[in-house]
């Protein structure tokens, strides 16, 4: 054996023991300056935030005031007619006559179309000349009795004869009867050859024309819809029953009004007018019934529109800008502007509102001031300015709109609802 070759392999393993030690002081060295950078880093970061908390950042305030806030549910509804009749003749026969023009409104009882008369004026002929036969015969049968009472008194016929001729006048008193109810069957059948609007209303498009062969029951002639005043069926969650119901009940009358698709246009206003007796359980909605005169015709039969329904008026809420609401962990708040252009959190406790207005039920007071643009760049104490000044009151009155998704294809499917509040615009103020 090698010595040398011995000595080396005898000194290998204290080799690797030196390596091993030099690689886990590198190691720990290496950590060490990591820590240090990290911390560094960190600190510089502190201190660039507390450099920056002190600029004053540009924000926009708005002043609290106090306004009264309709509460109003949202739905979809549908334009439903009281009347919608479709005009079938009562007898068969060739149309003589069209007496109405397409899209007309008319009376109830106007005439809309004429069937030819000639043989049901025929009947009325016949069933009078039966009349007055048997009315004459009658007639004669009541002479003849009145003299058989006259001579069984004076014991000239026998009772058997009197009683005959009894029988024979209420005989002939049982026909008189039969042909009067045929002549007013027959009559009846000649009205009926003049087809009157059963109701008064818009007539559409007419289904036959002069010259056509109706049969009774079954040809359509046209379609009647009543316009005025009109109906829009909408539904409400059960939620929200307990207030409608108890004001519907009381006579008092909920003030509806009817919006296009867009939500920018008001159709027309009517009143709440019934509900119906039951909750639809698959989803938990009742359906309402609106009345509008609709004296401008403004409605139309199934147009679909959106409804704003006012449930009830809170007098006098504190009212602040949606926008100035912010929503943490532990609820709701905003931040409060103060004299000396500082801000402070502040939990508040929402009422009724959407997200141009809400009401505050606690945390604030009219006349404070809150922030309701760049609050999300804001913490407590921060410093704030102010570009413009001059501001508006948040409870400015302006047109209520739409809150809800009641965006749904029927009315009586039972549309998504929501409570929402008038309330005004939102503009910029200096702090008190």
């Amino acid at each position: 054996m090698d010595p040398e070759n011995s000595q080396d392999g005898a000194n290998r393993p204290a080799i690797y023991r030196v390596k091993k030690y030099w690689w886990a002081i590198g190691a720990v060295v290496l950590l060490v300056l990591l820590i240090g950078v990290a911390r560094f880093r960190a600190n510089a970061k502190a201190n660039a935030l507390r450099a920056g908390a002190n600029v004053p950042l540009a924000v926009t305030v708005a002043r609290v005031v106090t306004a009264d806030v309709p509460i109003i549910i949202d739905a979809l509804g549908t334009v439903t007619p009281l009347a919608t009749v479709t005009v079938h003749p009562q007898i068969s026969g060739p149309i003589t006559k069209i007496n109405f023009t397409e899209g007309q409104m008319l009376k109830a009882g106007a005439l809309l179309a004429e069937i030819d008369t000639r043989p049901f004026k025929a009947v009325v002929d016949q069933a009078k000349g039966q009349l007055d036969r048997d009315t004459a015969m009658l007639a004669n049968a009541k002479i003849d009795l009145a003299r058989y009472k006259t001579l069984l008194a004076e014991d000239s016929v026998s009772e058997q004869q009197y009683a005959t001729q009894q029988a024979t006048v209420d005989q002939d008193e049982g026909t008189v009867a039969a042909d009067v109810a045929n002549l007013e069957a027959a009559q009846l059948s000649l009205d009926y050859c003049h087809i009157a609007a059963p109701v008064a209303g818009l007539v559409g498009l007419r289904q036959v024309d002069v010259g056509n062969l109706v049969q009774a029951n079954a040809t359509e002639i046209v379609v009647v819809t009543q316009m005025q005043p009109m109906s829009v069926l909408f539904t409400v969650p059960e939620d929200s029953l307990g207030t409608i119901l108890e004001r519907l009940r009381s006579g008092q009358k909920l003030a509806v009004d009817a919006y296009d698709r867009s939500l920018t246009n008001k159709i027309a206003s009517g009143v709440l007018a019934n509900a119906d007796n039951e909750i639809d359980p698959t989803t938990g909605t009742l359906k309402l019934r609106a009345m509008f005169d609709n004296s401008k015709l403004e409605l139309f039969p199934n147009q679909f529109v959106n409804v704003h329904l006012l449930v009830d008026t809170v007098h006098n809420a504190i009212v602040v800008p949606g926008s100035g609401l912010q929503q943490g962990a532990s609820g709701s708040y905003v931040y409060v502007a103060n004299a000396d252009n500082t801000v402070s959190m502040r939990a508040v406790t929402t009422g009724p509102g959407t997200a141009d207005q809400v009401s505050i039920l606690k945390g604030l007071q009219p006349g404070e001031t809150v922030v309701v643009d760049g609050a999300d760049q804001l913490r407590d104490g921060a410093h704030i300015t102010i570009p413009q000044a001059g501001a508006t009151g948040a409870g400015t009155a302006q047109r209520p709109h739409r809150t809800g998704s009641g965006s749904q294809g029927s009315s009586s499917g039972g549309g998504q609802h929501s409570q929402r509040q008038q309330g005004g615009s939102t503009g910029t103020a200096n702090p008190p």
